[in-house]
């Protein structure tokens, strides 16, 4: 029987089957509208950087074929087989797309799903039907993403602007029509990056040479029929204008002319400029300022200096142009100047939103966004700690009861939780501490009441007691977290993991998770003929962590 996935779900592929070589198949439909169905390889930025891997119906294949395009069969309405063993390393995401050719919605389609089946049977299955969308033209079903292993997620988030919305968040650009195209010549992929598509209903033409209108043979879905094997591959596609290189300046000037003779040294104040030997005399007229120039002083007549040509400094009875500081140079941009542009737009392009079709996403190191309208589950966080949020999204206490409160002041384990339910993102921080989103697959992990900042209301957590005599200050306890979910741990700076080793301790202090499977006792470092001496090393209490292979710690470089 497949295991049914809901939006927002995660598993690892191993869990689901030990194959490599899977079939994905895709069943959308809607009365009256037609669908294409793609699949984005992207890098461990989630940007589309080489358009080779954008797999649709005019690329039915990646270079090593480790992504096919099979067509529509067995019930489904487009399929694809992927081996994952042969995806090459720069590949870290292959994100399964719908989008509609031509007008109409997604909230318009029926009963759907995404299915992966292995060895001929079904492992995983993700449905979805219209109620889940509203205006929404494009939609991404599903992803398989690599961390640490491949994994798969049910996605399940639409785009308003079909296509074109799902090309810019992949990090492509969609072709404008700057150039109007040839009178008799249909609209085509040509002069377009590769990872465009052409003009929906009619295959792409891959002669650019222009030919009478002639009509063309009918669509076949985009698809062979059952059974047959998928087209050959058409032409290589244009460079994607995202591989060529950046041009910092121009090397020719406008118009591509030729770059004229430099300029002879203006004349000395107070005479007459001289004419190079050989050339008629200057214009009486003075020339227009060019690229980058100064207008010539009025009462200082001389030919403007070369494109892209400083004018030589000022020598003894000398004078600069006008308005200029002697020595300054007349660049048409400031010194210093960013070359990727000026204002407010081109200032705060690092720090924009970071787009992602997963429940959590780390924003940057210090932030992190929750989608509460991805797996429906409500998010418990520290109170507090919510900095923005968009949509409609409630936030109410959310109390330990009376025993909470009891074992938490006597445990030091107690945590303020605030619970945030509703359709919408929000952003949570806290202190500008360093925030690590952990996934947990049906594993425990532990971690301090103080260093966790939020996590899903789907998992389990219960206070666990530390074995050993005591530890000064009342550190005898941890939390446990167990289930199926995210938590998300606030460190103070980049912390560091170690694996558990028979000679492992930790200052009790500085320690702030570790696997649920180690066990932990107290180690003092107290010795009575030390202790008769005057001073303190200030490290007589220590963790001492043992445990098979497998199992870590994370301590951070702070203590609390």
């Amino acid at each position: 029987m497949p295991r049914e996935f809901q939006r927002g779900h995660k598993a690892r592929i191993s869990d689901l089957t030990a194959g490599t070589d899977l079939y994905v198949g895709v069943q959308i439909t809607a009365p009256g509208l037609t669908f294409d169905i793609s699949c984005f390889g992207l890098d461990a930025d989630e940007r589309l950087s080489d358009d080779r891997y954008f797999v649709f119906f005019n690329q039915p294949k990646s270079p090593e074929e480790s992504i096919q395009l099979l067509g529509a069969q067995a019930g489904d309405t487009e399929s694809f087989r992927v081996t994952l063993d042969r995806i090459p390393p720069q590949i870290h995401k292959l994100s399964f797309t719908a989008t509609l050719d031509g007008a109409g919605q997604m909230s318009q389609i029926g009963p759907g799903y995404l299915r992966i089946v292995a060895g001929g049977e079904e492992v995983a299955r993700y449905a979805f039907n219209g109620s889940e969308f509203s205006s929404e033209r494009a939609v991404m079903l599903g992803d398989f993403y690599l961390k640490d292993v491949w994994r798969f997620a049910a996605v399940g988030q639409g785009f308003d602007g079909g296509l074109d919305a799902l090309l810019k968040n992949f990090g492509g650009e969609v072709a404008e029509e700057e150039a109007p195209a040839a009178p008799q010549q249909p609209q085509t992929g040509a002069g377009a990056p590769g990872f465009a598509p052409p003009a929906f209903g009619a295959p792409s033409v891959p002669s650019p040479a222009p030919a009478p209108a002639q009509p063309q043979p009918a669509a076949q879905g985009f698809a062979p029929p059952p059974g047959a094997t998928p087209p050959p591959a058409p032409p290589a596609p244009a460079p994607s204008v995202h591989a060529a290189p950046t041009i910092v300046a121009p090397l020719a000037p406008p118009g591509g002319g030729q770059v004229p003779p430099p300029a002879p040294a203006p004349a000395p104040y107070g005479q007459p400029p001289q004419q190079p030997y050989g050339q008629g005399p200057a214009p009486t007229a003075p020339m227009p300022p060019g690229y980058g120039q100064q207008p010539p002083a009025p009462h200082a007549p001389q030919a403007p200096p070369g494109y892209g040509q400083p004018p030589q400094p000022p020598g003894y009875g000398q004078q600069p142009p006008f308005g200029q500081v002697p020595g300054q140079q007349t660049y048409g941009v400031p010194q210093g100047a960013p070359q990727g542009g000026a204002g407010v737009t081109a200032a705060l392009q690092q720090f924009k939103e970071t787009p992602t079709g997963q429940r959590w996403t780390q924003q940057n190191k210090k932030l992190i966004r929750v989608d509460l309208g991805m797996g429906g589950q409500p998010v418990l966080a520290r109170q507090g700690s919510m900095v923005l949020y968009q949509g409609k999204v409630d936030f109410s206490y959310k109390g330990a009861g009376f025993a909470g409160r009891i074992v938490g002041n006597a445990t030091g384990q107690e945590m303020q939780l605030m619970r945030c339910t509703g359709q919408g993102q929000v952003f949570l921080a806290d202190n500008s501490t360093h925030l690590h989103p952990v996934e947990l697959q049906g594993d425990a992990i532990c971690v301090s009441a103080e260093n966790v900042l939020a996590f899903d209301e789907s998992l389990q957590y219960e206070v666990r007691r530390i074995e050993g005599h005591g530890i000064p200050g009342g550190a005898l306890f941890t939390m446990q977290f167990q289930g199926t979910g995210t938590i998300v741990v606030k460190t103070h700076g980049t912390p560091v993991v170690l694996p558990v080793t028979p000679t492992t301790f930790a200052d009790c202090n500085a320690v702030v998770a570790w696997s649920a499977a180690s066990q932990v006792v107290v180690s003092s470092q107290v010795r009575m003929r030390r202790n008769a001496y005057p001073g303190d090393t200030g490290e007589s209490v220590n963790l001492q962590f043992r445990g098979a292979p497998g199992n870590f710690i994370v301590v951070q470089p702070y203590e609390v």
